[in-house]
């Protein structure tokens, strides 16, 4: 696994609690793991700035909520 610096493990903790911040109880665990999942892919192949990743945390989000409705 490739080694992420502590700025961009930064990043990834910002961007997940304010992307899940507008869910009810800031989302369940589930939801929470799904993001997580692709914010780290995301961060893995380059991608670690808060812009670039709130993107895909939100893009993450609309999917998965879509799914459930």
């Amino acid at each position: 696994m490739t080694q992420l610096d502590d700025r961009t493990l930064a990043n990834l903790d910002v961007v997940l609690e304010d992307v899940c911040r507008s869910l009810p109880h800031g989302g369940d665990h589930q939801l929470r793991k799904q993001i997580a999942e692709r914010l780290l892919d995301s961060a893995i192949n380059g991608n670690r700035t808060l812009a670039g990743l709130t993107d895909v945390a939100k893009a993450a989000l609309a999917e998965a909520t879509q799914k459930s409705a």
